[in-house]
């Protein structure tokens, strides 16, 4: 005599009444659109109204249908990824600079997927063959110290989309390049101490690579024009870090007959330089007059209050979002050099 089999269903038996899987189809009859309006929703384009959008995302909440990006960009040999590389997130200059990528790419259905090279050319160099390998839409770098200047074409052999933006390689021709005029910021920080008196300026940090160059070369300009010869120029480099400017600042502050003022390769060097002069009994603005450069966030809330070059590092952002967009939508267009115009923020420092 044989058992009867129990006619309860498994516990692991899927709530659905139908064990078929959802599809798309299922998605646009719940939302009482098309299979191509559900893909264009699920996909963020801007092509379909808000509303609609939100009816077919409600519709896929409600059926249990997970969009597969990855998939969609298989079948259409697309992808909604762009790769960014920096070479220093320690600094909070990029935290801006990303800011302004991620909302522009965000606007344009793109997502920004980061990598931190850390002044490793090494490392720049296995994360843009991963960035390759994962088919990334576009990149945008900012290159190591030390990168060749045939990266560039290297990328561009790939077929990939790519923008250079804060260092330049070499010429800016030949690649799209986003960035700031250097070399005219330092000039307008330096001139703005000569005429406020000072007839020694220092310049603080920084210790190779073309941006400390252009930087450098602003220096030269402003005391050249005040007639100040090269043999009165103060500079002591330095890591472009808060501790470099802090090594920096002592070592100025021991040299006999010391400058009173000074111009700060950026903004981190500047607050490192603050806090020497504190330990020194001085205080910028009263008894030191200093300038940083980039003008991050921080700059305003220092103490004192830092005066700095402003070059607007979120739309730096922008500005790389918006030229990498345009290049992967037309790869022939003419390149792109850019650059934001520096401007002066005089606050209590100098």
């Amino acid at each position: 005599m044989t058992k009867a089999r129990s006619a309860a269903a498994p516990s692991n038996a899927h709530p659905r009444a139908d064990s078929r899987s959802i599809t798309i189809m299922d998605v646009a009859r719940e939302a009482g659109v098309s299979k191509s309006t559900v893909s264009l929703a699920l996909q963020g384009s801007p092509l379909i109204r808000a509303e609609t959008t939100l009816r077919v995302q409600q519709a896929a909440q409600r059926t249990g249908y997970v969009y597969n990006r990855r998939a969609a960009e298989l079948r259409g040999q697309t992808s909604r990824t762009v790769a960014v590389l920096i070479n220093d997130l320690m600094n909070p200059f990029f935290g801006e600079v990303l800011v302004g990528i991620e909302r522009t790419l965000a606007q344009a259905g793109y997502i920004p997927l980061m990598a931190h090279t850390n002044e490793n050319v090494e490392r720049q160099k296995q994360m843009l063959l991963s960035m390759r390998e994962h088919n990334a839409a576009g990149i945008m770098l900012c290159p190591a110290l030390g990168t060749p200047q045939t990266l560039p074409k290297l990328v561009q052999s790939w077929g990939i989309p790519l923008v250079i933006l804060v260092r330049t390689l070499g010429s800016r021709s030949g690649y799209d390049y986003v960035g700031s005029d250097n070399e005219q910021g330092v000039y307008l920080a330096t001139r703005h101490l000569l005429g406020a008196g000072h007839r020694r300026v220092a310049f603080l940090g920084g210790r190779r690579g073309v941006v400390l160059e252009q930087r450098m070369a602003g220096y030269r300009r402003a005391l050249a024009e005040s007639g100040i010869t090269e043999q009165a120029q103060a500079i002591v480099a330095a890591d472009p870090t808060r501790a470099g400017g802090y090594e920096a600042m002592h070592a100025l502050l021991r040299t006999p007959d010391a400058p009173p003022a000074a111009v700060c390769y950026n903004d981190i060097v500047a607050f490192g330089a603050l806090s020497a002069l504190g330990e020194h009994g001085l205080q910028a603005g009263r008894d030191f007059a200093l300038m940083g450069f980039d003008n991050v966030q921080g700059t305003a809330h220092a103490n004192p209050p830092l005066s700095t070059v402003d070059v607007r590092p979120s739309e730096i952002g922008e500005h790389a979002a918006r030229t990498l967009l345009a290049r992967i939508a037309d790869p022939k267009r003419p390149r792109q050099n850019t650059l934001t115009t520096p401007t002066l923020v005089i606050r209590q420092s100098g």
